[in-house]
């Protein structure tokens, strides 16, 4: 019944995608409503990155019905991780659009053009910014809420949006005051660098998730605080590992006791343990592993490929 109340909280979350996809389209014809007055590179620059917003939000959508769906014989331990793939997906389309931008700025300090309307053309720009800043604080809210990582990569792209935009804007409104035409497409290179930081950041979150990486050490430092409160002459642990798929955390350890406990003794100690970590870090799934403290093997299983390391030794004799 929780399980499944999870996974509805999780479906929940693809109204957000859709808050975005709609932000995206108003923004879209916004700017480049902006552009068709003014004629800015940096306004153009502004309104393509917008498109890769709409691409974005209908990639988050997809993604997180999908990892909204429960565990089924295939995928038994859910479909979370499918998160990282938009992740991914969404920081390699901000690194395209980067480029896309950097390459029309080079095209117009080649070949110079002035603005025009910059007034109108500057006041429906500041709309669109104002719309994706107040979808991009709601996204960013819900996704550290909910620990998704597709609305806070979502949540990100816009604010990087948003921060363009301020950006192009400035540059259009000093042209306008100063009438230096080369200040357009320098500050449409300039955002562009800017928000390949951003792209770059995301694609390696996503990659960091889907190689397991260990959770963030303060995480990590909670869980091993949790251990150590147990830690005396009769139990220790070892083998302690973490990592991290979509909005689970997974800690596993090997627990030692004294052989001479009784299997319910040992169980009432695990089930401790496994509570109190999932109050520290939640939410979490833990699997703990009972061994007797004065048995030689139990050293030996520390190791993430034991079973390999005994199969080669049993070929070599």
């Amino acid at each position: 019944m929780r399980h499944n109340k999870k996974m509805q909280d999780r479906y929940q979350l693809t109204r957000y995608a859709w808050l975005s996809i709609a932000t995206a389209v108003l923004t879209i014809g916004l700017k480049a409503t902006a552009y068709w007055l003014t004629g800015s590179v940096g306004l153009l620059s502004d309104a393509l990155e917008s498109g890769v917003n709409l691409v974005t939000a209908v990639m988050a959508l997809i993604i997180l019905t999908i990892a909204a769906l429960p565990p089924d014989d295939e995928h038994e331990y859910g479909h979370s991780k499918a998160e990282y793939f938009a992740g991914g997906i969404e920081g390699s389309l901000i690194l395209v659009a980067a480029l896309a931008i950097g390459y029309t700025a080079v095209q117009r300090l080649i070949h110079p053009q002035p603005l025009e309307q910059i007034g109108l053309g500057l006041f429906v720009s500041v709309l669109a910014a104002l719309g994706n800043g107040l979808t991009a604080l709601v996204l960013l809210r819900v996704g550290r809420q909910h620990n998704s990582l597709t609305l806070t990569a979502n949540a990100q792209h816009l604010l990087t949006d948003v921060w363009t935009s301020g950006g192009v804007l400035v540059g259009v409104l000093a042209v306008w005051l100063t009438g230096w035409q080369w200040l357009d497409p320098v500050l449409a290179l300039l955002v562009a660098l800017h928000i390949i930081r951003t792209g770059v950041k995301l694609v390696g979150t996503a990659v960091n998730g889907l190689m397991d990486t260990s959770l963030p050490a303060e995480e990590v430092a909670k869980v091993r605080a949790v251990l150590d409160g147990y830690c005396c002459d009769e139990v220790q642990y070892h083998a302690l590992r973490t990592r991290q798929s979509g909005a689970t955390r997974f800690v596993s350890v090997h627990v030692q006791v004294p052989g001479d406990w009784t299997v319910q003794r040992g169980h009432t100690l695990l089930e401790d343990i496994e509570r109190d970590l999932r109050r520290v870090v939640a939410p979490v799934s833990v699997f703990t592993h009972l061994e007797p403290v004065d048995d030689p093997i139990s050293w030996e299983d520390i190791e993430l490929h034991r079973g390999e390391k005994e199969v080669a030794e049993t070929a070599v004799n």
